[in-house]
């Protein structure tokens, strides 16, 4: 078996057709590293070149599914790996490089959207969360089984964060996309099945079940035909307009982080930890914009100076 940093890859022992990848830093709640999206792109790669392979499942070690960027790393600036690598939210320049950031942020697009070009079926099993980039992960793949207490979302569009895949719109349709990215609101497994995010949802004891249960019912279809299928509803997506979606979503989230906000939301976590910066943002308590964002900006810097 192939052997990734974040990622561990296996056949089922008893069902030879279905791949299984997991997430694995559960310590972390599988937040995304480094490591992670190339990690699940050549995982992904490694099932589908596997013939006996019919279909993929992509689930999360431990308590959760994914629970987004690691934000020890990515809005505090700290490394645990000790990485030196070009992310646009670990190397801060000035001034700002959209470009830079946008080639990275499209990388990382690229490697979660391998579960959604692949030939095979992807599914996705959510226990715990699927939030911010976690989401991303868990809306590339083809369908999704939750269980009923998990939560999907994406927290960021409140402030620092634009979803890159802009899978939201595809999978629910603009109204419903429009509440989620306006609010910045989770939503149960429960609720994603009923507004048709989810394919399905149970109780989490049955979640492994119920996984199983739909992986081997579609591993029974000859790849071709599963092949075929795929490639038409994929096509419909791209046909409207997925992949330039996406580069507007990547740009976007770019900006989200450079702005007036989205410095103030860094500079607040670099100050007080993320998590203060998060409860603020997900208190529903204002955020600071503009002049009072750069005010804001100027005095947590000179903290940051007079720490340092």
């Amino acid at each position: 078996m192939p052997v990734f940093n974040t990622v561990v890859a296996s056949q089922d022992t008893e069902h030879p057709r279905i791949a299984r990848l997991r997430l694995n830093r559960p310590d972390k709640l599988n937040a995304i590293n480094s490591s992670m999206p190339s990690d699940i792109r050549n995982a992904v790669a490694w099932a589908e070149a596997l013939d006996e392979v019919h279909v993929i499942v992509l689930e999360g070690e431990g308590r959760a599914f994914c629970a987004g960027y690691d934000l020890d790393e990515y809005a505090e600036g700290v490394d645990p790996e000790n990485r030196t690598g070009d992310h646009p939210c670990r190397q801060e320049k000035t001034p700002w490089d959209p470009m830079v950031d946008y080639a990275a942020m499209k990388r990382n697009t690229e490697d979660f959207m391998a579960l959604w070009r692949c030939t095979k079926p992807t599914i996705a099993k959510v226990q715990g969360y699927a939030v911010a980039g976690g989401s991303d992960i868990a809306l590339c793949c083809d369908l999704l089984i939750m269980a009923d207490d998990a939560r999907i979302g994406y927290m960021p569009t409140r402030v620092w964060g634009c979803p890159t895949t802009a899978m939201w719109t595809y999978r629910l349709g603009a109204m419903r996309a429009k509440q989620l990215m306006f609010t910045g609101d989770t939503i149960s497994g429960a609720q994603a099945a009923e507004w048709g995010l989810a394919s399905q949802s149970v109780p989490a004891s049955e979640l492994d079940a119920a996984t199983l249960a739909l992986a081997t019912r579609i591993a029974g279809v000859p790849r071709g035909h599963l092949m075929m299928h795929k490639l038409v509803v994929n096509q419909v997506w791209l046909s409207m307009g997925l992949e330039q979606t996406q580069m507007f979503a990547t740009v976007f989230d770019g900006i989200t982080r450079h702005n007036p906000e989205g410095l103030w939301f860094r500079r607040q976590a670099q100050v007080g930890g993320f998590k203060e910066a998060v409860h603020w943002r997900d208190s529903g308590r204002p955020i600071p914009e503009g002049d009072e964002a750069r005010a804001l900006i100027a005095e947590l810097e000179k903290r940051l100076q007079a720490g340092a």
